[in-house]
C-alpha cells in the first residue's frame, strides 16, 4: 500500500496553558487536495506550522511524505512547499529574479534556477510580468508569485494557508486554477481556508477542526449529505409562522429558525430521512399554512460548517 502523503496522529500542541492541538488525527493520500476547515483559532495554522517543521509538538507523531516531522525535519522539509497567508517573496526585486533566487539557495546553479524560473512563470502565466519589481503587482498577481514561489524545489507536499484571503473574485479564481492544475499534476495539497466555496470547488476530502481536534471528515458530498435537505418555507402571514415551525419540526430532524422579517423558516431534514416536496406541501396546506415559496436545496458546506461548530458554548483560540 502506498503510504499516505501526510499521516497525523494524536498530535498535541499548547501556547502557555492554551491548547491548539488537542490529539489531532488525519490522513491525506498522496495526491489528493484536502481542505482544512474550522472557525478561527481551531488549530488550523498551528497544524501546518507543525507539519512544516516550524513548530515542535508536545506529542503525537506526524509523518510528511514518508518523513517524522522531528526526527527527520530536515527531509520533511525537502519535500514541502509552504504559501502562507501574505505573500513573502520579496519587493524590490523581479518576479522572475525572486524565483531565480530561491532556486540557487536550494541549490538549482545558476543554469538550473534560470530554467526552474522561466518554466513556472510560463505555466502559471506571469511571464508578462516577470521583469517587473513585484512592488508593482496587485495583490493577487503577488500571491500567485508568492504559490509559484513554492514549487520552486518541485515539492511533491504543498501546504497552502488560506492563500486567497482577501483577495478579489478574479484573483482568487487564477490561484484555484493553479491549484487545481497542481493536483492533476500529482502534488498533495493540504489547504486551510475560511471559504466554504473554495473547499468545495477544490478538495478531495474535508477535514473539520474544532479545539484543536478533527470533529468531521470526509468527501464534501458526503458531508453535505450528513446534515440533509435544507426546506425553506417562506408564509403569507407573520401570524402563520409559528404553525409553519410545528409542521416543519414534526417532518424534519432538526430544529426549525424562524425568521419573522422574511417570514421565513429554514430546517435541515437530518441525514437519511427523505422529505417530497409534494408531501412538505399537502402537510402545510392541511395545516392551514398559506406558503408564498416552498424549496428544498442541496446543502452548502457552510450548512455543514455551521452546524458542526455553531454549538453553544464553543470558544476558538
Amino acid at each position: 500500500m502506498t503510504e499516505a502523503a501526510i499521516a497525523v496522529v494524536g498530535l498535541r500542541k499548547s501556547f502557555g496553558k492554551t491548547a491548539a492541538l488537542r490529539g489531532l488525527d488525519l490522513t491525506v493520500p498522496a495526491g489528493t487536495v484536502c481542505g482544512l476547515l474550522g472557525p478561527n483559532g481551531a488549530g488550523k495554522t498551528t497544524a501546518v506550522r507543525v507539519l512544516a517543521t516550524l513548530a515542535a509538538p508536545d506529542a503525537g507523531s506526524a509523518r510528511v511524505n514518508g518523513f517524522d516531522v522531528v526526527r527527520q525535519a530536515a527531509q520533511v522539509r525537502r519535500s514541502i512547499g509552504l504559501a502562507g497567508q501574505h505573500a513573502a517573496v520579496e519587493e524590490g526585486i523581479t518576479g522572475r529574479d525572486n524565483l531565480r533566487l530561491i532556486g540557487r539557495y536550494h541549490g538549482l546553479g545558476s543554469r538550473g534556477a534560470r530554467s526552474r524560473a522561466d518554466d513556472l512563470l510560463e505555466r502559471f502565466d506571469l511571464a508578462e510580468v516577470a521583469d517587473r519589481l513585484v512592488r508593482t503587482y496587485s495583490g493577487g498577481l503577488r500571491r500567485r508569485l508568492d504559490l509559484v514561489a513554492s514549487l520552486v524545489t518541485a515539492p511533491p507536499v504543498l501546504f497552502l494557508d488560506e492563500p486567497t484571503t482577501g483577495l478579489d473574485p478574479r484573483s482568487r479564481q487564477e490561484i484555484w486554477d493553479a491549484v487545481r492544475e497542481l493536483a492533476e499534476g500529482g502534488t498533495t495539497v493540504l489547504l486551510t481556508t475560511q471559504y466554504l466555496d473554495e473547499a468545495d470547488r477544490l478538495a478531495d476530502a474535508v477535514a473539520v477542526l474544532d479545539h484543536g481536534t478533527v470533529i468531521e471528515h470526509g468527501t464534501p458530498g458526503r458531508l453535505k449529505a450528513a446534515i440533509g435537505i435544507r426546506i425553506e418555507v417562506t408564509v403569507a402571514q407573520a401570524a402563520q409562522l409559528d404553525t409553519a415551525v410545528r409542521v416543519l419540526a414534526d417532518l424534519a430532524a432538526g430544529v426549525p429558525v424562524a425568521d419573522p422579517a422574511e417570514r421565513r423558516v429554514e430546517v435541515t431534514s437530518g441525514a437519511g430521512r427523505t422529505i417530497a416536496l409534494p408531501q412538505l406541501v399537502r402537510e402545510l396546506d392541511a395545516a392551514g399554512v398559506s406558503a408564498q415559496d416552498v424549496a428544498l436545496r442541496t446543502p452548502s458546506l457552510d450548512d455543514v460548517f455551521l452546524a458542526l461548530t455553531a454549538a453553544p458554548g464553543r470558544a476558538a483560540r
